[in-house]
This record gives C-alpha cells, sequence and structure tokens, in this order.
C-alpha cells in the first residue's frame, strides 16, 4: 500500500507540474494578448485625439457651449481611478511551482520539507502573502503558536482584504496568549471587513468591558442594538454597564425602548433588568408600572413569571401595601420551598428589612428544614424573634445558629447580651469561656487561625461579667492581656508612617505596560491595551523609574569622585513596608465605653495593689491620646495615676510622677501642694534642683518660691525663707498666705541671734501678720496666729486679748481640699467643729493664765473649752 500511495503521489505531483506549467503558458499569451490590445488602443486614441485637434484648429471654435460641456463630460466617462485592473502579483513559473509543491508537502504533512520550500518561495517573492500564510498553517499544524502567529501577521498585513478569514483567526489565537492589545487590533480589523457581524462586535464589548473601560463597551453594545434592534443580548449588556457607569437614565431609556418596540414578544429578561433597576434606585411606583404595561401588553393571555410577581410584592412592601404584597407573595405557596428558595429568601430579607418580622418568620420557617436551612436562616429567625421582643425563642434559634456556626462572634455574643437580661450569668459565662478540652493548634499567630474565645469582644463581655459581679480578679484576668495589646498595636501602628513614594518592584510592575510585550515576536514594539488609569500609572511609574536611575548614578559618580567606591545603597525602598495590624479591641482609645473600661480595668489593679501595671496602662493610654482625649479625661487620668504613683512604694517613681503633674499644669494650687506633700516625705536635697528649673523658668510663679521659702525655713535659715517670701510678695502682696509667711519669717529671724535691728524687724513682722488679719476679716484662724506670734515673743497680755477674741468667734466647717495623690471617696468621717480653733486657743490660753498665777482662770477656761 506504501508503494502504491508514493506512486500516486508522484503522479499527482506530476499532473500538478504539468497543470502549472499549461496555467503559465495560458496567462503569458492572455497577457501578451492585453498587452497587444492596449497598444492598439492607444495608437487609435491619440490618431483620434490628434485628428480632433486638427479639426478644432480648422473649425476655429465650436457651435456652442453645451458642446464644449458636453466634450468634456465624454472624455471623463472613460476616466478609472487607481491601478489597472490585472494581476496583483506576477507570480514567476518558478514560484507558482514551489507554492504548488510546498502545498502539496503541507497535505502530505511534511512539514519540514513544506517549510523549506515556502522560505525559497519568500526569498524570490517576499510580498506574497499566500507563502506566509501557507507557513502560519504549517506550524500551527506543529503546534509552534508563536512563529504561527508571526506569520498570519505578515499575511494580513501585506494583504490585509485577502484574508478576512485570517483576522479572526488571529483574534482567537491572541486572545489565548493573554495579548489582549493585538487580539483587540485583529478584532477591530475583522470588523471593518465584516460589519455586519454582531458576534466579533459583541466580542470587542467583552475586551473592554474586562478592562475596565466601560464607557467604550456600553457605547459598542447600544450601536449594536442601533443596528440590529432584535439583538436583546446586547440591549441588556448595554444597559448592565451604562448604569455601571452612573448613567441610570440612558440605561432606563434603552430597556423601555425596547419593550416599546418588541411589545408582543414575551421577553422577560429586559423587563426583569429594567424592574430591578427601578428598585435599586428606590423607584418602586415606577417598578410597578412597568410590572402592570408587561403584564397588559405581553402577557395578556398568560400570567407572569413568578420572579417579576415577587418583585412587584417587594415593591409594594417599600410602599407600605402589606395586604397587596402577601396577595402578591401567595405565587410561592404553589412551588416547592426547595424551588423558590431564592425567591422566598429574598421575601423575607425585604420584609424584615422593612420591620415586618411576624411575617418574616413565615418564610423563613419555610426554609429551616430544607437544605437551605443554614446557620444565616437561624440566625434571621433568631433576629426576628429578638426584635418582638421574644427572649426565649430568640434563645433557642441563636443556640442553633451557634451550633451551626461556631467560630461566629457575633453570635455569640449576642446570645450572650439575651442570657444576661434573662438573669443567666453562670450559662453566659460558661458560653463565652474557652472549651475545656483543647486541641493543639499548629499556628495561631494570624488572625484568620484566632479561636474565638481569644477574640476582643468575648473578652470584653466576659469581663463586663466578672465585673458586675464584683469578681475583681477574674475582672483583671480576663481584660489585662486584651488592653495591654491592644496598646501595643495601637503604639506600633502609629510608628508606621504612610510611605511617601511607590517601592521600586510596585514602579517595575506598572512599567511592564507600557513595556514591549515580548522581544522574540515579529510583533516587537506592540502594547498591551490597557484601562486609560492603568495608562496613566504606568506613565508615571515610568517617570519615577527614570528619576530613581539618574539619582543612581549621581550617587555612583559622586562617590567615585570622592574615592569612596561604587555607592550600593540603591534598594533602600525595597524593603518591606511595614503593614499596620488590627487591634483586638479597636477604637479603645475613641469610645467612651472603653475608656470607662480602662478606667475599671486601672482601679481594680490598684486595689489589688498592682501599681506598676496600673501605672503602665495608664501612661500608654495618655501617650496615645495626648492630642485626642478631652481635658476632663486627660485630668481624671492625670489625677489616678498621681494617685497611684503616690502609693507605689518607689519614692523615685512617686516625685517623678509629682514633677510630671507640675511641669503639665504650674498654675495649679493641688498640683504643687501634692508635689509639697510628696517633697516633704522624701527629704532629698538633690531635688532641689526642681524647684530651681521651675523658677528660672516662670520667675512669676509664685508656688515654687513659696515652697523654696518652707524649705529653707525647715532648716533655720530664716533669712533665705524671708528673702523667698518677700519675692512671693511682689508678685501676690494681696496674697493672704504669702504675708502670713513674710510675717512669720521676720519674726523668726528676729528672734535669732545675728540680727542687730531685732525690734524694727520684729515690728514688720508683726505687720504683715495683721495685714494678713485685715486680708482675712479677722477671722478665726488669722486671730489666732497673731496670738501665736504674741505668745512666742513673750507678749502674754497682747496675746491673752487676742485668745479671748479667738475663743468668741464662731467657725463653720469647710470641706478639706483633696489632693491629686489622694483618693476622691471619703477616707473617714469627721465630726463636726474640725475647722474650730477654740480648743487650741484655750489650751493655750490656759497656759497664760497658769504662767501668771491665775489658776482659778486658767482651770475655767480648760473646764468651758476643753471639756469633753
Amino acid at each position: 500500500m506504501d508503494n502504491d500511495d508514493d506512486v500516486v503521489v508522484v503522479e499527482m505531483d506530476h499532473d500538478l507540474e504539468e497543470k502549472n506549467q499549461e496555467i503559465d503558458q495560458g496567462d503569458y499569451e492572455v497577457l501578451a494578448e492585453r498587452k497587444r490590445k492596449s497598444l492598439n488602443n492607444n495608437q487609435i486614441d491619440t490618431s483620434v485625439n490628434k485628428s480632433r485637434v486638427l479639426v478644432e484648429e480648422e473649425d476655429g471654435f465650436y457651435t456652442s457651449f453645451d458642446e464644449i460641456i458636453g466634450s468634456k463630460r465624454k472624455s471623463k466617462q472613460f476616466k478609472k481611478r487607481g491601478r489597472q485592473q490585472g494581476s496583483k502579483t506576477n507570480l514567476t513559473p518558478q514560484v507558482k511551482m514551489k507554492l504548488g509543491e510546498a502545498n502539496v508537502y503541507y497535505a502530505k504533512r511534511k512539514h519540514e520539507d513544506a517549510i523549506r520550500v515556502l522560505e525559497e518561495v519568500i526569498t524570490l517573492a517576499p510580498n506574497l502573502s499566500e507563502a506566509y500564510h501557507t507557513l502560519g498553517l504549517v506550524y500551527e499544524e506543529m503546534g509552534n503558536k508563536k512563529k504561527c502567529m508571526s506569520f498570519y501577521w505578515i499575511a494580513v498585513q501585506i494583504a490585509p482584504k485577502d484574508h478576512p478569514f485570517l483576522w479572526r483567526r488571529l483574534f482567537g489565537l491572541f486572545l489565548e496568549q493573554g495579548y489582549t492589545g493585538l487580539a483587540t487590533d485583529c478584532l477591530e480589523k475583522a470588523i471593518k471587513v465584516d460589519p455586519q457581524d454582531m458576534n466579533l462586535r459583541y466580542n470587542l464589548g467583552t475586551i473592554y468591558f474586562e478592562l475596565r473601560n466601560y464607557k467604550k463597551a456600553a457605547d459598542l453594545y447600544y450601536h449594536m442594538v442601533e443596528r440590529d434592534s432584535e439583538n436583546v443580548e446586547a440591549c441588556i449588556m448595554a444597559a448592565k454597564i451604562y448604569q455601571k457607569c452612573n448613567q441610570v437614565e440612558l440605561s432606563v431609556r434603552i430597556l423601555e425602548d425596547y419593550i416599546k418596540n418588541h411589545s408582543s414578544a414575551d421577553n422577560f429578561s429586559v423587563i426583569s433588568l429594567l424592574v430591578c433597576i427601578h428598585m435599586e434606585n428606590n423607584a418602586y411606583f415606577e417598578a410597578l408600572q412597568q410590572i402592570e404595561y408587561a403584564r397588559l401588553a405581553c402577557c395578556s393571555q398568560k400570567q407572569l413569571p413568578v420572579h417579576i410577581t415577587v418583585k412587584a410584592g417587594i415593591c409594594q412592601v417599600h410602599l407600605g401595601n402589606i395586604e397587596e404584597a402577601l396577595i402578591l407573595f401567595s405565587c410561592l405557596e404553589t412551588e416547592c420551598a426547595e424551588d423558590g428558595a431564592e425567591l422566598i429568601i429574598e421575601v423575607a430579607d425585604t420584609l424584615m428589612n422593612c420591620k415586618r418580622y411576624k411575617h418574616a418568620l413565615n418564610y423563613y420557617y419555610r426554609l429551616e428544614d430544607t437544605e437551605y436551612g443554614s446557620g444565616l436562616i437561624l440566625l434571621r429567625i433568631a433576629k426576628c424573634h429578638m426584635y418582638l421582643t421574644e427572649r426565649s425563642q430568640a434563645i433557642v434559634f441563636f443556640y442553633k445558629a451557634l451550633h451551626k456556626m461556631e467560630d461566629n462572634i457575633d453570635i455569640r455574643v449576642t446570645l450572650v447580651s439575651l442570657l444576661l437580661e434573662e438573669e443567666k450569668e453562670d450559662e453566659a459565662v460558661k458560653l463565652l469561656s474557652p472549651p475545656e478540652h483543647l486541641e493543639p493548634t499548629s499556628d495561631t499567630s494570624s488572625v484568620q487561625c484566632m479561636p474565638w474565645w481569644d477574640s476582643g469582644k468575648v473578652k470584653k463581655q466576659l469581663a463586663h461579667i466578672y465585673f458586675a459581679k464584683g469578681m475583681i480578679e477574674d475582672f483583671v484576668e480576663a481584660i489585662l492581656p486584651t488592653v495591654s495589646e491592644t496598646l501595643r498595636v495601637e503604639y506600633s501602628n502609629q510608628k508606621v508612617w504612610p510611605r511617601n513614594k511607590l517601592p521600586k518592584s510596585t514602579l517595575i510592575e506598572r512599567v511592564k505596560i507600557l513595556e514591549d510585550h515580548q522581544d522574540e515576536f515579529i510583533f516587537h514594539g506592540k502594547r498591551p491595551l490597557a484601562a486609560p488609569l492603568d495608562r496613566l500609572k504606568a506613565k508615571r511609574a515610568k517617570k519615577s523609574l527614570q528619576k530613581i536611575e539618574a539619582l543612581k548614578e549621581e550617587k555612583s559618580a559622586a562617590a567615585l569622585a570622592s574615592g569612596q567606591g561604587e555607592h550600593t545603597d540603591y534598594d533602600l525602598d525595597e524593603e518591606s513596608p511595614e503593614t499596620l495590624r488590627e487591634p483586638p479591641l479597636p477604637n479603645l482609645l475613641e469610645d467612651n465605653e472603653h475608656y470607662q473600661l480602662i478606667l475599671d480595668l486601672c482601679k481594680a489593679l490598684v486595689s489589688l495593689q498592682r501599681y506598676r501595671e496600673a501605672l503602665t496602662i495608664i501612661r500608654d493610654t495618655r501617650k496615645l491620646t495626648s492630642s485626642t482625649l478631652s481635658l476632663e479625661k486627660k485630668e481624671e487620668l492625670e489625677s489616678l495615676e498621681a494617685q497611684i504613683a503616690y502609693n507605689t512604694p518607689d519614692s523615685s517613681d512617686v516625685h517623678a510622677q509629682a514633677c510630671a503633674t507640675v511641669q503639665r499644669d504650674p498654675k495649679s494650687i493641688a498640683a504643687w501642694n501634692s508635689y509639697y506633700k510628696i517633697r516633704m516625705e522624701n527629704k532629698s536635697p538633690t531635688r532641689s534642683r526642681f524647684l530651681n528649673l521651675m523658677m528660672r523658668k516662670d520667675p512669676e510663679c509664685v508656688p515654687p518660691l513659696i515652697i523654696s521659702g518652707h524649705q529653707f525655713t525647715l532648716i533655720n535659715q530664716h533669712q533665705e525663707a524671708a528673702r523667698k517670701y518677700l519675692e512671693a510678695y511682689k508678685l501676690q502682696p494681696d496674697s493672704p498666705l504669702v504675708n502670713l509667711c513674710v510675717g512669720t519669717a521676720l519674726i523668726n529671724l528676729a528672734l535669732g541671734l545675728r540680727v542687730r535691728n531685732k525690734h524694727q524687724c520684729l515690728v514688720q513682722g508683726f505687720a504683715f501678720l495683721h495685714n494678713n488679719l485685715r486680708l482675712c476679716e479677722d477671722s478665726q484662724e488669722a486671730l489666732y496666729n497673731v496670738a501665736r506670734a504674741y505668745q512666742h515673743v513673750g507678749l502674754v497680755t497682747l496675746a491673752a486679748s487676742y485668745y479671748e477674741k479667738v475663743l468668741g468667734t464662731h467657725e463653720e466647717d469647710y470641706p478639706i481640699p483633696k489632693l491629686p495623690t489622694e483618693n476622691t471617696g471619703l477616707s473617714g468621717v469627721r465630726k463636726s467643729g474640725y475647722c474650730n480653733l477654740r480648743r487650741e486657743a484655750a489650751h493655750n490660753l490656759h497656759l497664760i493664765y497658769k504662767t501668771s498665777g491665775a489658776s482659778d482662770l486658767a482651770r475655767q477656761v480648760l473646764r468651758c473649752h476643753c471639756t469633753v
């Protein structure tokens, strides 16, 4: 058989050569005949023209103007534009013979021989498109798609109109290889060759849509509808894409025109799409009008489809016509629940969103025992019961939903809140606690692998339960790790600065759009098609890369010029940027509820004497909310921090906290009082540096001057003390406290041994004390201070008179101010009269009377004022 086939093939080759020779001889004879005729015609035309010219010269002129115009028209009748008709390519017999030989080899699947012969043909005739086409066929059959596409592309470029089918073939090949730009070009050329083919236009619109060039795709589909009004697919696509481009009115107009022009056609897809567009824009009345028009015009003899009837019912629900909607929804009762599950869910969701919970439950219950009765349906049933305040039934369905979706944290938290309303705290705690038998997990570092019991919502809910029950230790253990982790994550997120420029890897990826698609292809330099925004980004990225490269070259040149060698620190921007992490408790520093949680946690830590952890949380919170927290909350945190710091055993920490409090508000008397109290309990001489610093920083601040004078008084340096007090007196001359301090300092100085003018100093001191008495309006405290000063210097007669004035003055009780380091609660119950100095004055007066020998008066004073 093989030999016979070979003989047949040889005979076929021989016959083919003979036929080619006959065709070549025939073609040459035809061409020669055409040339002879053209030469004869040219000679006849030239002779006729000459004779016409001679006649015209003899006559001199035409008989009329019409003859002149007529002659011009006749001369233009035989003129034709373009090249002369005939063969486009004059193939030599050798080329024709080789083309036939190549076709035979291709038919016999002798690809190597066919390629060899076709390469010879291309060498002889480089502009012959048939050779490139055949080469493409050979390579396509061999499976070499790259060369196949290359030769097809050359063939259509040489003769675009001779191979209309090749444009489609190239479109399929380019699209298969992912060369969208080339595929689009081929598709556009194919449309020009065959404008009536709507499938080509539809494919081009699909490509534009995939490239997110929605406006171009919508316009193309719209032109298809204008050319072919029966094309329902193009009509639907044009409406959908115009809606995506926010051109809803145009989308609605296209669909309405189609419905009006095809009133007899029952195309419910167009009607359904139009109704959906109206419903998405809350135009429920217009949607009902379209459904009624469709029922009258298109479906006069039969009912509307179920899904359109359901949409009409949904529109009635939104318009408040619940009874009419239920009548329309009755069409779902005739269908099986599983067959119409999607429509039932849509109806139930609509009723639930419109707060028609009882009606929604009727439809949800139909799907409870079907395969669509998933956890989401059970969850919606539970929410409907919860909104109807049917807590017992809501708890049952929440448990069912939780059984199918155990990792759903929202379901668990909502169920716990319902259990707490039912006063089932133990059950709620058990629901929030981790399982007793935990299975080991391989990786729990990521958020996706985090178990539900480690969620911030679960921890917070559990902590609230413990705090309400007074279980302070359990409350701290439940919420402290979560709060600490949240503060740590928030602080690290603040350090993640947004990048002002894109990393180099992203720039390179964007520039690929502008780069050549494949260097080894014949279409080197053809760029792929992309969206306008992507092309703009690619151009910007290219400019950025050029700037980076120029900067590298400058740095390299500078480094080489300085003798430091080549600069290599080029790719610093290639480091992976830090990403923001999601904290366990989002909005911890913005929500008032979370702020109160932090306060409760700190107070609980203080009650457990875990001062260091409480201070850490407060300081981290203040650091993160320095610019967002209100002034009232800032003061509350500062006060709490001062209280905790005062109770810590570390004195250095207490002093540092007091200094920080004073520096934040140097004008606060309470802050200075707190500092002075801590300063008195920690008598370290090195801590006087802070006072000197504050006095240098603000020379007009009075509290540091007074405290400094007190420090000098304690070490009996009354002269230095008086100097500080007098500086304060210059700033606040009407202050009772300043006058009292100056007076006592001068009196103490007068009692010393080094003062020469003691009497003058003593008189000045009493002058300041009487000034204090005047400013205090003869208060009991001021009278007592004057009397005590007179007693101290030995003027007992004056002292006795002022003590008697103290005994005759009634003083009411005043609330004692609290320091920032003291607890805001009542430290103890005080008896009435704790502000009265009558007992102290009576005791001192009794001593004066006893010393002077008036024992009866002394006993009488004690009996009247000091007897309990």
